[in-house]
């Protein structure tokens, strides 16, 4: 998976946390038969996680990752900004690399590293963005 910096170089704990979930969650749907089409696609400020496909099937995947559960449930932190800063760079990516017939959705997974292992949630089509 390419990364344009070496996370073992970064100082905040919580972005090198979010890469090896992103990692998580890239093996756990590759295992799936999904394939990676982009990591940590930019448009602008906008960024999605992870791009995959399967198939015709595109899905624009927001990865969450949590050290326990104090703070609840990382699915809960996909909160309506973020679903709606998602949508917008889906919309760039869909501009520059989108088929005509494909289909696409917003997937979320959560990942949360307890002592006892990892816990992973994984939610399809967790949200629309209202397109006709």
């Amino acid at each position: 998976m390419p990364i344009k910096t070496d996370p073992a170089t970064w100082t905040d704990p919580r972005h090198r946390r979010g890469v090896k979930g992103e990692a998580i969650a890239l093996k756990f749907l590759e295992s799936r038969g999904w394939s990676l089409l982009a990591h940590r696609f930019r448009l602008g400020r906008w960024e999605i996680d992870l791009i995959v496909r399967q198939g015709r099937l595109v899905a624009f995947v927001e990865v969450k990752t949590r050290r326990g559960s104090a703070f609840g449930s990382p699915l809960e932190a996909v909160t309506w900004h973020k679903r709606r800063e998602i949508v917008r760079a889906a919309r760039g990516w869909m501009d520059r690399h989108g088929r005509s017939d494909d289909v696409y959705r917003f997937d979320v997974v959560g990942v949360t590293m307890l002592p006892q292992g990892l816990k992973i949630q994984y939610v399809e089509d967790a949200f629309r963005p209202g397109w006709r």
